[in-house]
């Protein structure tokens, strides 16, 4: 009889699956395709629905666990497309003072100004209605 001896240290070697070249895609169907798609830990991956025009962004935190899926939708642009115009802006000017109705209330004030009395205190400061004030 005999007996065949197996190493265990030339256990074969299982080859990890190499991803298909998809041009760097990865299609999942809808929402529910896109939740149960594996991640790897700190990591980040773009998944196309292949159901909607829609892709999804799936991304995991240090530990592995899943943070929220990001969910966007999106749609084909021409560059010949037409650019739309800026919107303009309407400004009520009628609220404003006008350069005339400003300087005649310039001149007022100042006018009130000058008619108030000024005394100079001892230190050289200038006071009004005896409120210190610089000079």
């Amino acid at each position: 009889m005999a007996y065949y001896y197996q190493n265990p240290y030339l256990q074969q070697y299982q080859m990890p699956q190499v991803p298909q070249n998809n041009g760097g895609l990865n299609w999942v169907q809808g929402e529910a395709g896109a939740k149960s798609y594996m991640v790897a830990p700190n990591s980040t991956v773009m998944l196309m629905d292949s159901e909607s025009q829609r892709f999804f962004l799936k991304s995991t935190d240090i530990s592995g666990m899943p943070q929220p899926l990001r969910i966007f939708e999106y749609h084909e642009t021409t560059q010949n497309a037409p650019k739309t115009a800026p919107i303009e802006q309407t400004i009520d000017y009628s609220s404003f003072a006008t350069k005339a109705e400003f300087d005649a209330f310039k001149d007022e004030i100042n006018g009130i100004l000058k008619n108030i009395p000024r005394q100079v205190t001892k230190n050289g400061k200038s006071s009004v209605s005896g409120n210190e004030q610089e000079g």
